[in-house]
């Protein structure tokens, strides 16, 4: 097939494609949900394979257009697709400039429960609030300097699940759901917080407010009683929280009540990729001996490194990633090898084109935890479950430490057996879905049958 290569200037899509970008990519991500999930929705696009799809367009487009980017002609916003590994490392290396994380849609979205979040903050603010989240979550450390109390937390929390799985013998989304934030409400805000349902009912709400971004108006009284809660457990911070370790770092313009919000939302969406992960496990025996084998021979109750756990949870995000569009946009005019990308230019890394493609990565679409074997670099495909470069997730290693903690216990003291259609889809060596709906998934629970390994 011809390359279509404009000379001097990035390549433009045709109507068409345009349109088919919009079908396959834009809308299943706005329907779904951007910042909160709508569990019909997912549910329809995983029967219909939704991600699936739009990799297979994104590759037909590179084939046609080259390596990009690819300029959408969007009536209304300037916006390119990139589709070459080369540029997603370039921009992600490069922010906040010339390609800013503060995107006009994301402060849109943002703005209902956090507008001054790092994530959307100015250049001059950002550094102080991202210091902030750097001591709070002991960013560069994958152990938590409160590491002993966080792993109590989740055991504490993981008995009473586990009782209640005992009597039923099932495990089922909504059961692990109010388990989950109980523990990232105890982890991030302090043990007071353990039964605050209303401050996580009232994220929600307002992230389906966000959902809609321009289009909804602000839910302004909401916003002001999450701030107030937020505030009240920030006054007198529980000092083996989250909270209480950034509380050294608190300096004017920090907003802490705009910081700790980001902390509930990416917990819950650690909370889906830990589920899928239980998914992978339970539906691949080899991996699963192989995960018991490293936590049967380390003690649980204290903090473990568990890197084959994490790198199932790596996994899990890289198939089915939680933020599957990474926007930037240009602060100035800047140029790629194939031409100049104007001022305020929306600048898109869909991230499953990536993580799924196919025609680069051997193991695009089956459970491969040697891709994480290594600390990945600019000279890798790129996988980015986290983000990259100086916006990058600053909770990576804090949640990964949470998530395989949590797995580590439930899958060394049960079996599980996945139920429904998705025990089906899941089993090697099939090729994994593009989507999957971690709200319908179910498991069977029973005392673990095969003994543990001691080292």
């Amino acid at each position: 097939m011809e390359v279509l290569v404009p000379s001097r200037s990035l390549p433009v899509a045709s109507v068409p494609d345009t349109l088919a970008v919009a079908r396959d990519v834009v809308v299943p991500l706005l329907a779904r949900g951007v910042i909160v999930r709508r569990p019909p929705v997912v549910g329809a696009l995983a029967r219909a394979d939704a991600d699936r799809r739009a990799v297979q367009l994104l590759q037909r487009l590179r084939r046609t257009y080259g390596t990009g980017p690819l300029r959408l002609p969007i009536p209304g916003r300037r916006a390119v697709l990139l589709l070459d590994p080369a540029h997603v490392h370039r921009v992600l290396a490069e922010t906040p400039d010339p390609f800013t994380a503060a995107t006009r849609e994301k402060r849109a979205a943002l703005g209902h429960f956090e507008p001054a979040n790092v994530l959307v903050s100015s250049a001059e603010d950002r550094p102080v609030r991202r210091r902030f989240h750097e001591q709070a979550l002991d960013t560069p450390h994958a152990v938590h300097r409160g590491a002993d109390r966080l792993v109590a937390v989740i055991h504490a929390e993981l008995d009473m699940l586990l009782g209640r799985v005992d009597a039923t013998g099932v495990l089922d989304w909504d059961d692990w759901a109010r388990t989950w934030m109980r523990i990232v409400r105890r982890l991030t805000l302090g043990d007071a917080a353990a039964d605050d349902e209303q401050v996580t009912d009232d994220m929600v709400a307002l992230r389906a407010a966000a959902n809609w971004a321009f289009l909804r108006p602000r839910r302004r009284l909401l916003r002001r009683r999450l701030r107030e809660s937020i505030a009240r457990y920030a006054a007198d911070p529980d000092p083996s929280s989250l909270l209480g370790w950034g509380a050294s770092a608190i300096e004017p313009g920090t907003r802490v009540e705009d910081q700790v919000p980001q902390w509930l939302f990416a917990y819950d969406a650690a909370g889906w990729a830990m589920f899928r992960a239980l998914a992978l496990l339970a539906t691949h025996p080899d991996h699963l001996a192989d995960v018991r084998t490293e936590a049967d021979g380390v003690d649980l109750r204290t903090p473990q490194r568990l890197p084959l756990l994490r790198a199932t949870v790596l996994e899990s995000l890289r198939l089915w990633p939680t933020t599957p569009a990474v926007l930037r946009e240009t602060v100035r005019r800047t140029r790629f090898e194939r031409g100049p990308v104007p001022e305020d230019t929306l600048v898109i890394t869909y991230a499953p084109f990536f993580h799924r493609d196919d025609e680069n990565l051997d193991s695009a679409n089956r459970l491969d935890p040697t891709l994480w074997a290594h600390e990945r670099t600019e000279a890798d495909w790129p996988l980015i479950p986290f983000s990259a470069g100086p916006a990058g997730c600053p909770a990576q290693n804090v949640v990964l430490h949470t998530a395989s903690t949590a797995l580590a216990r439930l899958v060394t003291e049960r079996d599980l057996m996945l139920t429904g259609p998705a025990a089906e889809v899941l089993r090697p060596p099939a090729d994994l879905p593009g989507t999957l709906d971690m709200f319908t998934l179910r498991f069977l629970v029973t005392p673990r049958t095969t003994a543990p390994v001691r080292a």
